[in-house]
């Protein structure tokens, strides 16, 4: 069987979008059309608990279904690739959001979805993620992101400064509003508002964007995912947010650091989903005259 391949097809495990329990009948009719396809529906214990549902705990519904499925926008697919990402099971997006650049899968193509599933009509793409550290007070913490990493000035009344050491060199002092480090994946999202490039999301690289920078020669810059970037604050607190959903305070001096993880997340799509008709859609580019 291909890497790239489901071994088999038998349990799918839920996460619905949290604090909306209005989402039971559109997870209930997916889940028949599930069921009705002979896979078995498992759903995480925090999303059976907002709709009065049985459920598993996370890490069990990880362990034992074999694929996952998030049922609710791009930041609730984010958490999901995020807190599964150790298990390697793919995950796939079932959009009941807006905009939804990573939940392609609609409610109404579920059906059809899960026949090409069945007939090996899909798609596994690995899409890099970040792993990184902050150092405070001599201690380490790790974390994962697979959008982006943004390090920012704790209060608008203050402008950052950033400097950015890339292999152990010092390489830029950015003074502004902040820095975000994105992913291919996450250039669509805060990168794309701070004037960043939409980059490709199977390419492994960084893309590292200026917030509102205090100077006009400061530029987005993309650069190869095995370089590990520093950043620091000589002089002021900052903070870091990790994918919108994790952060952390440091103080000046304090590191954060950033490369490219060894292994993607893996992310299950239709066999015909074309990126760039997405973002045709999504951003009503190359609208015909």
């Amino acid at each position: 069987m291909p890497e790239n391949s489901l071994p088999q097809i038998k349990k799918a495990g839920f996460m619905l979008r949290p604090d909306t329990p209005s989402i039971k009948p559109v997870y209930e009719t997916i889940k028949n059309h599930f069921n009705n396809s002979g896979i078995e529906v498992v759903l995480s214990k925090d999303s059976a608990d907002m709709i009065g549902d049985n459920g598993m705990s996370f890490d069990d519904m990880c362990s034992e279904c074999d694929f996952l499925v998030s049922l609710g926008g791009d930041g609730t697919l984010l958490s999901l690739v995020r807190r599964s990402y150790g298990s390697g099971k793919p995950v796939l997006g079932i959009n009941a959001g807006n905009l939804g650049f990573l939940a392609d899968i609609t409610q109404d193509d579920v059906p059809s979805f899960l026949e090409q599933l069945h007939s090996g009509e899909y798609r596994i793409d690995d899409r890099m993620m970040i792993e990184g550290y902050v150092e405070q007070e001599g201690e380490r913490e790790s974390f994962y992101a697979f959008n982006d990493v943004v390090i920012t000035r704790p209060t608008i009344s203050k402008m950052a400064q950033i400097d950015a050491y890339i292999n152990q060199e010092w390489f830029n002092a950015y003074r502004g509003d902040g820095l975000i480090v994105s992913t291919p994946t996450g250039s669509t999202a805060y990168n794309l508002a701070a004037g960043g490039p939409v980059v490709y999301p199977l390419t492994n690289v960084f893309i590292m964007t200026p917030i509102c920078a205090h100077s006009l020669r400061q530029r987005p810059l993309v650069m190869p995912a095995d370089f590990t970037i520093r950043l620091k604050s000589p002089k002021d607190q900052v903070v870091v947010m990790v994918d919108g959903q994790d952060s952390y305070s440091l103080a000046a001096g304090e590191t954060l650091a950033i490369r490219g993880a060894t292994i993607g997340a893996r992310m299950l799509h239709r066999k015909e989903r074309d990126y760039f008709s997405i973002l045709r859609e999504k951003l009503s580019w190359g609208d015909k005259h």
